[in-house]
């Protein structure tokens, strides 16, 4: 029986033996990997996972299970359409509701008329990709959310949103890139890369060492510690975040809701995932300052939300004894699972927020609780792109919590990247070097 959140002691389910050599290996058996791994195989590529954990034992298991296109960055908004078309045809491939998938939409909820004008402005913007999203009046809003205590100005809805159960959706993800032929190995850190003139050669491994002429390196909160032993530069960080999943309650709403102060999703057991609506907490390592100017603009929008740890816990990426270069075991290896605390706080003011705008789920308890740590960059958007100077390395990082929903598009797009297709859309949005070639930091339009 699987057992959730993931822990180091959880059975392992992919062990498969590695080959000599393969065209592509992903460093990392999240999202944005087991998506890739997919699309690659589908375009003929002999393809490796190797995950230092399990599959998705990390921040593809531990967000909020949201399929999102609301009030997303102009520049993801496209390519998370084309991943919610994506979820649909995984749905129905796989069959059997193995993922948990739904349509249900997600509602956010105004409490001002200033928040009401924000969503209209991105809404004027995201109408020209064709999303569906639509502005909810007070009166709907009384009828999309009976129970509600709080008189809201009014919303924005989007229909066609989604959602799936994370932490059984990505390994099942992972079932299907293995039927399509991807080997995947679970305890399998990658140590390092190999390199001849100039272009990698090869993974070394801590089973061995595999040829490969293409890396993906995918690996979440992880991704600036394993590329930065090879003098690769980027102001990736990670913030906490803390979630719940709690007993059943009364319907509040189908699917996805969110007013600010707290966040939910409607699961399938009739509980909710729960979860603050901002507030996360943030360790302050040697990473945190070598960044501090690239991050000084989001530091002064989230100064308020953020929790500040002076020490990062022991073996964490950022910690302040982890090791930045090694020779032999890795950090991968001594911390196969990042399974940090939940802040129990921000967990329950976000539960007594909640049950202060709807009074019917007062008798709500948690039922677990977890946290995941969010990679994240300086404008919240992330990094897919090839990494310069190093041939045939790519880099998919800085999900910023978005991945899970936004994982099969990009998946799509970095299997064609690795056979030299088209991206179809514009990716100057998520370019390696908008941090380093005196670009201004432009944290968009998102909500």
């Amino acid at each position: 029986m699987t057992v959730f959140p993931f822990t180091k002691g959880a059975a392992l389910r992919f062990r498969d033996e590695l080959p000599l050599a393969c065209d592509l290996v992903i460093v990392g058996g999240g999202v944005i990997g087991v998506s890739t791994a997919i699309f690659a195989a589908r375009k003929g590529l002999k393809v490796v996972i190797c995950e230092k954990g399990l599959v998705a034992g990390e921040q593809s298991s531990r967000n909020w299970g949201w399929i999102r296109q609301q009030g997303r960055d102009l520049g993801e908004l496209p390519i998370v359409m084309e991943a919610n078309r994506h979820w649909r045809a995984f749905d129905q491939e796989i069959g059997g509701d193995r993922l948990g998938f739904r349509i249900t939409g997600i509602l956010k909820a105004a409490r001002t008329e200033a928040a009401m004008a924000r969503y209209e402005r991105w809404l004027a913007q995201a109408k020209l990709f064709g999303v569906d999203s639509r502005m909810v009046s007070k009166s709907e809003m009384q009828s999309l959310t009976p129970g509600t205590a709080v008189d809201y100005a009014g919303g924005l809805i989007t229909p066609s949103d989604g959602r799936a159960e994370p932490w059984v959706a990505v390994p099942v993800l992972a079932e299907l890139a293995r039927s399509l032929g991807v080997v995947i190995r679970e305890h399998c850190a990658v140590r390092a890369l190999d390199f001849s003139a100039g272009a990698v050669s090869g993974v070394e491994t801590e089973a061995g060492r595999i040829a490969t002429s293409q890396v993906l390196v995918a690996a979440g909160a992880w991704s600036r510690l394993f590329l930065g032993q090879h003098g690769v530069k980027f102001p990736q960080l990670s913030v906490l975040s803390s979630v719940a999943a709690t007993t059943p309650v009364p319907s509040l709403f189908p699917g996805g809701y969110s007013d600010g102060d707290y966040a939910f999703r409607t699961r399938a057991d009739g509980g909710l995932t729960l979860a603050p609506g901002s507030e996360h907490d943030f360790f302050i390592g040697p990473n945190a300052f070598a960044s501090f100017f690239p991050y000084l603009q989001t530091l002064k929008q989230d100064f308020k939300s953020t929790h500040f740890g002076f020490f990062a816990p022991k073996g964490f990426p950022d910690a302040w004894a982890t090791n930045r270069r090694w020779t032999g075991e890795s950090p991968f290896e001594r911390m196969r699972i990042l399974n940090p605390r939940p802040n129990l706080r921000t967990l329950e003011r976000a539960k007594e927020a909640l049950i202060r705008a709807f009074p019917a789920a007062r008798a709500l308890q948690f039922r677990t609780t977890w946290a995941g740590m969010i990679d994240t960059m300086p404008d919240v958007v992330p990094i897919v792109d090839h990494v310069p100077g190093i041939g045939g390395v790519m880099l998919a990082t800085g999900m910023a919590g978005h991945g899970f929903g936004i994982g099969p598009g990009f998946g799509r797009i970095l299997a064609d990247m690795a056979t030299g297709g088209a991206a179809g859309h514009d990716m100057s949005r998520f370019r390696f070097g908008r941090f380093s070639d005196g670009s201004k930091i432009d944290m968009g339009a998102a909500l």
